[in-house]
């Protein structure tokens, strides 16, 4: 039998960076005869338990895709819903997140949430700072695309005023000047409900990423279905275009 530390020798080091596309949480929730409010409740305490276990499995970065910019385009009444969810989650979870050590950031477009959200986003970002168990990122009114078209705005801007010469424009360049700045790129990208797209979601930074598409509802994502997509992504051969 192999010792304890042996075992933890042979076990491959988890992904830096776990990107999840939250998907289900209506679909959940109608085959339950629930409204779809109940199941993005359920959802929200699924997040609690992601949280966790991304913690026990040692991974340094979670990037949870919470609401997208095309999410606008819902019902006002479960936008209203999903945003008062928001405000209790920020209010409720950030002292026990803390408490774990996590780091709280938030990329998406700010301008189009309530000034309340705003302000609870920025208290949650400065509170837990200092923290380092886990880095949380939260895409909330967040698109790719949109993403990206900001920042070539922002690089335009930098070579128009001088400050910026146009030659030196690189992929390094153009990483520096999206919301994700200073961060890894994700290993692996987990969307449940069996869905396979992106969804708008990081394109740019999702180039080299592990894809992992799973049937299982979020609400009744589990640690141990982490654990197996990160298995999978273990599975997987990452040559990044070169041969094996």
């Amino acid at each position: 039998m192999k010792s304890v530390s042996s075992l933890r020798e042979t076990t491959p080091p988890p992904p830096v960076h776990v990107a999840i596309i939250m998907d289900g949480n209506g679909r959940w929730a109608q085959g339950r005869g629930r409204s779809r409010i109940e199941g993005h409740r359920r959802g929200m305490e699924t997040v609690r338990e992601v949280v966790k276990g991304s913690i026990e499995l040692g991974v340094e970065y979670l990037t949870l895709y919470g609401f997208s910019i095309e999410n606008w385009k819902r019902p006002a009444a479960e936008i209203s819903s999903l945003m008062g969810l928001l405000r209790l989650y920020l209010r409720q979870e950030i002292k026990a997140l803390d408490q774990r050590g996590v780091r709280m950031r938030f990329i998406g477009q700010r301008p189009l949430l309530a000034d309340d959200i705003v302000s609870l986003i920025e208290e949650a970002e400065e509170q837990t700072k200092g923290n380092t168990a886990l880095n949380l990122v939260v895409a909330l009114s967040y698109g790719a695309r949109q993403e990206i078209t900001a920042a070539v705005q922002s690089v335009a801007r930098r070579v128009a005023s001088g400050e910026l010469d146009d030659s030196t424009i690189d992929e390094t360049v153009i990483s520096q000047h999206l919301e994700t700045a200073g961060m890894p790129d994700p290993d692996l990208v987990i969307r449940t409900s069996g869905e396979q797209r992106i969804s708008n979601f990081l394109l740019w930074q999702v180039a080299y990423a592990e894809l992992v598409f799973i049937d299982t509802l979020w609400p009744d994502f589990s640690q141990e279905d982490l654990r197996d997509a990160i298995n999978e992504y273990h599975r997987r051969d990452r040559r990044y275009g070169a041969t094996g």
